[in-house]
């Protein structure tokens, strides 16, 4: 998968311990552990933060929408006060299991002859690819996936179940004889995490209707009960495994130049300084075009309409 000059592959953090999986196979790289980023001193944060940008050269921080507001503000502290494009904050729509499946791919395709850039446009790619839902007993503070009033009256009556799909195509459906679940149209695994609810239907209906090549159990994510609004949960994702597949997806999508910061890239936005493709006004044509590329950082070269919040 690539020769090369050796290099220092770019380090994949997670913002704790149980969204860093095991291996997947052996050459899954380790994940850096971000724990505590908003209860430990800044200053703490800061020196392994840089320590990591050091080493590695690159850092990517696969972050869950269900941590706290304040890890999240941490972490835009730091990457603001260490004044680096070096850091992408990469929050992608998908539950913590999914997160953390993610982030596990990311360290799989780490070890290939990827650049930094690229590997953090690949994250976007690849959770296309992911199906991530849950085995719920109440949807009544369910907010990810849409939620009818019948669902939310069915939540109250004991012993109520609800299998849910919340990525990529939102689904929800009461448990019962005839309940089926859309799953992917190619060969995946299943990862299951169980929480407080029994894994029944899950492993025994959801698995063989979903024609699942292999299925793994896992402990659940500590923020998925904040996600899913429930304790009373089992968490699954189905996803790709083999790091031969991962890396063809990738380097099948045509790759081009951040416009800003001048690394390569695959889509249409650069996650670690969040620029777009610029639009440009005019009728100056393609030459224009080329020489206000050719000067990434001059802001007086036509006008550019660029995106420089950070990732989300």
């Amino acid at each position: 998968m690539g020769d090369g000059e050796p290099r220092v592959p770019t380090a994949i953090a997670v913002t704790s311990a149980d969204l860093a999986l095991p291996p997947q196979d052996e050459r899954t790289l380790p994940a850096a552990v971000l724990q505590d980023v908003d209860r430990r001193p800044l200053e703490h944060v800061l020196a392994e933060l840089q320590s990591l940008v050091d080493q590695h050269g690159h850092v990517i921080v696969v972050c869950s929408l269900a941590v706290p507001a304040s890890v999240e503000r941490r972490l835009h502290t730091v990457r603001a006060l260490l004044e680096t494009d070096r850091i992408a904050l990469f929050r992608p729509p998908l539950p913590p299991l999914g997160i953390a499946v993610l982030a596990r791919q990311l360290r799989q395709l780490a070890s290939c002859d990827l650049s930094p850039g690229v590997l953090a446009s690949a994250g976007r790619l690849l959770t296309h690819y992911i199906h991530a839902g849950a085995l719920l007993g109440s949807v009544a503070r369910l907010d990810h996936v849409p939620v009818g009033l019948k669902a939310h009256a069915r939540s109250w009556m004991p012993g109520s179940q609800f299998g849910v799909v919340a990525h990529p195509v939102p689904q929800l459906v009461r448990i019962g004889p005839e309940a089926a679940l859309t799953g992917p149209e190619f060969g995946t695994w299943l990862l299951v995490a169980k929480g407080q609810h029994p894994t029944d239907w899950v492993t025994g209906s959801l698995a063989p209707s979903w024609h699942v090549q292999g299925l793994r159990e896992t402990a659940l994510p500590a923020e998925s009960a904040t996600w899913w609004g429930t304790g009373r949960l089992t968490e699954f994702c189905a996803y790709l495994p083999d790091l031969s597949v991962l890396y063809q997806l990738v380097t099948s999508v045509r790759r081009s130049t951040c416009h800003w910061c001048g690394i390569d890239v695959i889509g249409d936005r650069c996650v670690f300084c969040s620029a777009t493709p610029p639009v440009y006004d005019g009728g100056a044509g393609g030459a224009d075009r080329d020489r206000a590329l050719g000067h990434r950082r001059d802001p007086a070269l036509g006008r550019r309409r660029e995106r420089r919040a950070l990732t989300g």
